[in-house]
């Protein structure tokens, strides 16, 4: 799966591919955390951002208790159209099925990472 300037993306940042059909199985998942859903584009200057910054400081965006799944939109629009996207990158928050907020745009590597640590506060320990 190239994506033109950044072809080893997801190979080097392991997320789980996703289609929409697949989505709510996936959600229903049991994850003692938070499910990230980042949805992007073949050629997407945007996108090519988010990726090569999350590639610049890999281990700032591999939480114990996050788990990453992933879309081409382009290639999935039923996803687009399930979200309403006006633009990406979008990354979507979730805590099991429950959709907590979504991140639209990159907002660059500092901000997400405070968003996506405030959510995981947020929950509390893991159960156990």
């Amino acid at each position: 799966m190239a994506d033109t300037t950044v072809p080893q993306f997801f190979e080097q940042f392991p997320m789980r591919r996703m289609r929409e059909p697949e989505l709510d199985a996936a959600l229903a998942e049991p994850v003692d955390g938070l499910t990230i859903l980042f949805l992007w584009g073949r050629d997407c200057p945007n996108c090519d951002i988010a990726k090569r910054a999350m590639l610049l400081a890999r281990e700032r965006f591999q939480w114990p208790r996050v788990r990453w799944l992933h879309d081409n939109v382009y290639e999935d629009p039923g996803m687009a159209t399930r979200f309403g996207l006006h633009g990406i990158p979008a990354f979507f928050v979730f805590a099991g099925k429950r959709k907590l907020g979504r991140i639209t745009s990159w907002p660059g590597a500092d901000a997400f990472v405070r968003a996506i640590d405030a959510q995981l506060a947020a929950l509390g320990s893991p159960q156990g």
